[in-house]
């Protein structure tokens, strides 16, 4: 009884966590232990700040800060942004998400030269990595195609 409560306690900032993985970060969403490392953390971060006399709202927030800490940027919903606003025509629009997979790991070389932190999409350097993938996007859909 008391590891299935534990389990329970986990199971709101877990599901959150995956489904945010799946969303924004396909590469993570199977990474098991990242989202049962992060619940965790989660969790006790509400445990605490409740315990020090936050309001449960207060306590929420500092939760949920600590579970997408270094996750606020993803390379994935910048890529299909740009494959949805740059290549519209070029691209069915239920093709996206999959090809925006694809495409993610072969275009490391152009996110590696970015420090991506969490407040990266608000930075200058944003505009230029756009700029970037929208250009090497087109190099691929013309040699490759879809």
């Amino acid at each position: 009884m008391s590891r299935k409560k534990k389990h329970t306690e986990l199971d709101y900032y877990g599901l959150y966590l995956l489904n945010y993985l799946k969303e924004s970060h396909p590469d993570k969403a199977n990474d098991m232990a990242l989202v049962e490392e992060r619940a965790q953390r989660a969790a006790n971060v509400y445990d605490q700040s409740f315990r020090e006399g936050y309001p449960a709202a207060g306590a929420q927030e500092l939760a949920m800060k600590s579970l997408l800490e270094g996750l606020h940027f993803s390379k994935y919903d910048l890529l299909r942004d740009v494959l949805e606003s740059e290549f519209e025509g070029e691209l069915p629009g239920e093709e996206i998400p999959a090809f925006a997979r694809k495409l993610l790991p072969l275009l490391e070389n152009v996110f590696s030269i970015y420090e991506l932190t969490d407040d990266f999409a608000q930075s200058p350097e944003h505009d230029l990595l756009y700029t970037e993938l929208t250009g090497a996007v087109a190099l691929y859909l013309e040699e490759y195609g879809i």
